[in-house]
């Protein structure tokens, strides 16, 4: 698997610029099993930091990042934006134990094929 590890934007954008996201590679050819990857990933990190999940700004600088084109196009990819550097600096700089942690325990997910429930996220 290929995955794509950022933070999103320090400049400020709004009030409800904070939490995670994570997104598919768009070219990816087995959709099946990277969007199960995406679920393990969206599960397990939200779990694990406590973090709110922030679907409404994936964008296609995600989903078409330049790295998924160095990859075969059955090579399961997806990036994670682990917070925004404004409002989850905190976070992020005092808990990069949890934000490993929670990476991780996404990937640990996928490769075990372990069950995903469906978590309900309120998105800002």
């Amino acid at each position: 698997l290929l995955l794509s590890i950022h933070n999103d934007s320090c400049e400020y954008v709004n009030d409800q610029a904070t939490g995670y996201k994570v997104a598919v590679a768009q070219g990816t050819r087995d959709r099946n099993l990277t969007d199960r990857l995406v679920a393990c990933l969206t599960d397990r990190y939200g779990r694990i930091t406590g973090l709110s999940f922030h679907s409404r700004s994936v964008t296609p600088d995600m989903t078409e990042y330049h790295a998924f084109d160095e990859v075969d196009a059955s090579t399961p990819a997806a990036i994670i934006e682990t917070g925004f550097l404004r409002l989850d600096y905190d976070f992020l700089t005092r808990h990069t134990d949890r934000v490993a942690d929670g990476v991780v325990a996404g990937i640990l997910c996928f490769l075990h094929n372990e069950s995903v429930v469906p978590t309900p996220f309120t998105t800002p």
